[in-house]
C-alpha cells in the first residue's frame, strides 16, 4: 500500500528496490511478505487454508483492513464521549502521528474521525484540507465549520445555493397551479423548519456564532438588493430551528432570540391574543440606549409573510370584536400594538436599507379615521344580506369605499396592508358584491402592494372557488380589467393570472377567454417559468372536455298515465 512510508511502513517503492537488488526475486516477496503481513502467531497455519479456498492474500488484507479501520473509527469516537479529561490531548497525539497518511483513501476514515471529534484544528491542518478538494469534500461538516470561520468567501458559496432553493421552493408554492386551495399559509411554523434547507443551515451553522452571523449578514444582504421577504422568513426559521435542537451557545447571543419564539407561538395560533401582545410590546419599548440596531433585526422578524398574515389577521379580528362590542379601535390597546407590529415590519427594507432604526411613527388619524372607515365596510357586508330580503329596498348597487378610503391606502402602507385582508375576508366569505366594490380601489395601493405575490397567491385561490361567477361579464371585467389591468407587464402577476385562469378558463366567456390568452401570451422577454405556465394552460384548454349534461330519465310505464289519487279518492 502506498503513502505508508512516513509511518515507517515499507511501500511499492521499498519492494521495486528489494526486487531489483535481490537475486532471488522469489525469496525477496516472501520475506517483503513475512516482514510485512498480519504478525499473528496463530494465523500462519490459516493462511493455506484461505489458498485452498481461493481467497487471494490481497482481498484477504483488505477485509481485515476494513475491520481494523471500523474498530479503530469506534474507539476513537467513544474516546470522544468519555468523561476522560485528557481525551483531546490523546486525540490531539494520535492526529499528529497519523495526519500524514491523509492522503491514503483507506487510511483516511480513521484520520478524518480525529478531526471530526476535536473543536480546535490546527491551522497547518485545515490549510492543507483546503489546499486538496478531495480531503475538503470528504471532510465531515464539524471540520469545514472551523475553515469557514476563517473564510468567509468559501461559506457564502456553500451557503448561495441553498438560499436559493429555498426562494426556488417558495415561489412554487406560490405559484404552481396544480392546487386550486391557498396553500402557501397552511403549514404549521414547526412544519416548515422541517424542510431541507432549514435542516441543512443549521447542521452548517452549529454551535459557532461566527458562522450565524455570516448568514445573518447574507439574510441582510440579500433582502437590501432583492426586497424579496422570504429571506426575512428564513431568518426567522434558522433561529427558531436551532431553537428546537436547543442550541444555546448562539440562542443566548442573539437579541431577537425571545421576540422571535413569542411571534412564532402567535403564527402557530394564528392569532396574536392579549398576554402575548403585552409580551411583544414589553420588547419593542424596552430596547436598550445603544443597541438601537436591534430594531433592524426585528423589523425583519415582523416582515416575514407568515409574521405580516398573523399581525393582519388579528387586526382584522380585533377590529370585528371592538364592533361586537360598541367599541371604538382608538379604545383598544391591541389594535395599537398590532399597528405599531405591522407598520414596523413594513418598514423593515427602508430602515436597514437606510441605517436609521427607528420605529416608524403610528399616525393617530390611523385609528381615528381610517379603522372606524374599514369597520363600516365590514358592518355593511353583514347587513346586507338582511337588506336584500326587505321586500322595499332595491337591489345594491356596487359603489367605491370613500374618498377618505382612498386616501389612507394611497399613502399609508398600513392600511393598504389591512384594506388587503380586508379583500381576503370578502373572499373567503365569497361576496362577490364586496370584492366588487373593493377590488378596483386596490390598484392605488401604496407601494403596489396589492401585486405582492403572498396577497396574489390568497386572493387567487379564493376567486377560483367562486369559477361559477366568472361567467358573468362584470364580474370578469372588476377582476380583469379593473384589478389585474395594472400588473399585465409584471411578470409575477402574470404566472398569478394565469394559475387562476387554469382553474376557471372553463367558466369565462369565449370572448374574453380569448383575449386573455392573446395578453397573457409570454415573449422572449418572459422567463422559461411564464412560457411553461402558458403551455400548460393552452393544453388544459384544448383538451377540455365539458361534463355531459345528466340526461332526464323517462319512464315507459303505463301507470304513469294514470291520475295520481286525491285525498279524498284515498279516504
Amino acid at each position: 500500500m502506498a503513502g505508508l512510508e512516513p509511518l515507517g511502513i515499507p511501500g511499492g517503492d521499498s519492494l521495486r528496490e528489494a526486487l531489483t537488488n535481490s537475486s532471488d526475486p522469489i525469496g525477496a516477496i516472501e520475506e517483503f511478505q513475512q516482514e510485512n503481513g498480519v504478525l499473528l502467531p496463530s494465523l500462519k497455519p490459516a493462511l493455506p487454508f484461505l489458498d485452498l479456498h481461493g481467497v487471494k492474500r490481497l482481498e484477504f488484507h483488505h477485509s481485515v483492513l476494513e475491520e481494523l479501520r471500523e474498530k479503530l473509527i469506534q474507539k476513537i469516537n467513544d474516546l470522544a464521549a468519555a468523561d476522560d479529561p485528557d481525551k483531546l490531548q490523546k486525540l490531539e497525539t494520535m492526529l499528529e502521528k497519523s495526519f500524514c497518511v491523509i492522503k491514503v483513501d483507506s487510511l483516511r476514515p480513521v484520520v478524518m474521525c480525529m478531526l471530526k471529534n476535536l473543536p480546535k484544528i490546527k491551522d497547518s491542518y485545515l490549510k492543507e484540507i483546503l489546499g486538496d478538494k478531495d480531503l475538503y469534500k470528504e471532510a465531515a461538516t464539524e471540520v469545514k465549520r472551523q475553515i469557514w470561520e476563517e473564510n468567509q468567501a468559501l461559506f457564502g458559496d456553500e451557503v448561495s445555493p441553498l438560499l436559493s432553493q429555498y426562494i426556488r421552493e417558495k415561489e412554487n408554492t406560490l405559484f404552481s397551479h396544480e392546487n386550486s386551495q391557498s396553500t402557501f399559509f397552511l403549514l404549521s411554523p414547526k412544519a416548515r423548519r422541517q424542510g431541507e434547507v432549514i435542516q441543512k443551515l443549521t447542521n452548517m451553522v452549529g454551535k459557532s456564532v461566527k458562522l450565524y452571523d455570516m448568514v445573518l449578514q447574507f439574510l441582510r444582504t440579500l433582502f437590501l438588493r432583492t426586497r424579496n421577504m422570504h429571506y426575512c422568513t428564513l431568518r426567522a426559521e434558522l433561529l427558531m430551528s436551532l431553537h428546537d435542537q436547543e442550541v444555546n451557545d448562539i440562542c443566548a447571543v442573539d437579541p431577537c432570540h425571545k421576540f422571535t419564539w413569542c411571534v412564532d407561538a402567535c403564527i402557530r395560533e394564528k392569532f396574536v391574543d392579549s398576554k402575548r401582545a403585552r409580551e411583544l410590546q414589553g420588547f419593542l419599548d424596552n430596547i436598550k440606549r445603544g443597541q438601537e440596531f436591534v430594531l433592524g433585526d426585528l423589523s425583519m422578524i415582523l416582515c416575514d409573510p407568515y409574521t405580516l398574515n398573523t399581525v393582519a389577521l388579528s387586526i382584522v379580528r380585533a377590529l370585528q370584536h371592538c364592533m361586537n362590542n360598541d367599541t371604538l379601535p382608538r379604545e383598544s390597546a391591541d389594535i395599537v400594538l398590532l399597528l405599531r407590529m405591522l407598520g414596523l415590519g413594513l418598514g423593515a427594507w427602508d430602515m436597514i436599507d437606510n441605517q436609521v432604526f427607528k420605529e416608524p411613527k403610528l399616525e393617530p388619524v390611523l385609528i381615528t379615521k381610517y379603522l372606524p372607515t374599514l369597520a363600516g365596510l365590514v358592518v355593511e357586508d353583514q347587513t346586507r344580506p338582511v337588506s336584500a330580503r326587505l321586500p322595499d329596498d332595491p337591489p345594491p348597487i356596487p359603489q367605491p369605499p370613500s374618498q377618505l378610503f382612498l386616501i389612507f391606502i394611497k399613502e399609508s402602507e398600513v392600511a393598504a396592508m389591512t384594506a388587503l385582508y380586508y379583500t381576503m375576508q370578502a373572499g373567503r366569505q365569497r361576496d362577490r358584491f364586496a370584492l366588487c366594490q373593493i377590488l378596483p380601489s386596490l390598484a392605488i395601493c401604496q407601494g403596489e402592494r396589492h401585486f405582492d405575490d403572498t396577497f396574489l397567491h390568497t386572493l387567487v385561490s379564493y376567486l377560483i372557488s367562486m369559477a361559477d361567477d366568472f361567467s358573468n361579464e362584470d364580474f370578469c371585467l372588476v377582476v380583469f380589467d379593473h384589478f389585474f389591468k395594472g400588473g399585465w407587464t409584471k411578470h409575477n402577476v402574470m404566472r398569478h393570472m394565469l394559475r387562476l385562469l387554469h382553474h376557471v378558463h372553463h367558466r369565462l366567456p369565449h370572448e374574453r377567454l380569448e383575449q386573455l390568452l392573446a395578453q397573457l401570451k409570454p415573449n422572449q422577454g418572459h422567463n422559461e417559468a411564464i412560457h411553461q405556465a402558458y403551455d400548460s394552460l393552452s393544453e388544459k384548454i384544448s383538451s377540455y372536455q365539458p361534463s355531459p349534461a345528466t340526461p332526464t330519465e323517462t319512464f315507459d310505464d303505463p301507470l304513469m298515465s294514470v291520475p295520481a289519487p286525491t285525498p279524498a279518492m284515498i279516504m
